[in-house]
């Protein structure tokens, strides 16, 4: 499994966490920016580059960080077939995978400390889409996209 992480300015010593965490579970983990502190970065470019990474298929899920985690999953939910889901707290993050089958997983730096965040990222890990009643939702959901999409 890859997954690739993105993240702004203000929340790359969470990121960094984040990745140092998901590697020691022998997962191989991609960095698609930002890189420094010190430069201001724009979240929606690091959401779409994570996105885009996903769909295209060079990582299998994405975890994206910025200060509330809502600016960046917006940037990255605007690329078809992405279910990026803001999540506080572990629950929120395993249902967003058994229910909504959700391919990123986005959080915010202000919001969560780097524990929580290490727990809600094992919850969203360990859990498996289920299938069955919520695919009709998520065909629903695939179906607004594609009206929107021409």
């Amino acid at each position: 499994m890859r997954i690739g992480f993105g993240c702004d300015h203000v929340s790359l010593e969470l990121k960094k966490i984040l990745m140092e965490h998901v590697a020691e579970k022998g997962i191989e983990v991609l960095d698609y920016g930002a890189y420094q502190e010190v430069k201001r970065e724009n979240y929606p470019e690091y959401g779409l580059k994570v996105a885009e990474a996903v769909k295209g298929g060079d990582c299998d899920l994405g975890i994206i960080v910025c200060g509330t985690g809502i600016g960046i999953s917006i940037s990255a939910n605007k690329v078809p077939g992405i279910r990026a889901a803001v999540c506080s707290e572990p629950y929120s993050a395993k249902l967003s995978r058994e229910h909504n089958n959700s391919n990123i997983l986005a959080m915010g730096a202000r919001v969560v400390g780097s524990e929580l965040a290490k727990m809600i990222v094992d919850q969203w890990l360990e859990a498996e889409y289920e299938g069955g009643r919520h695919q009709i939702r998520l065909d629903m959901l695939s179906d607004i996209e594609k009206k929107y999409s021409k």
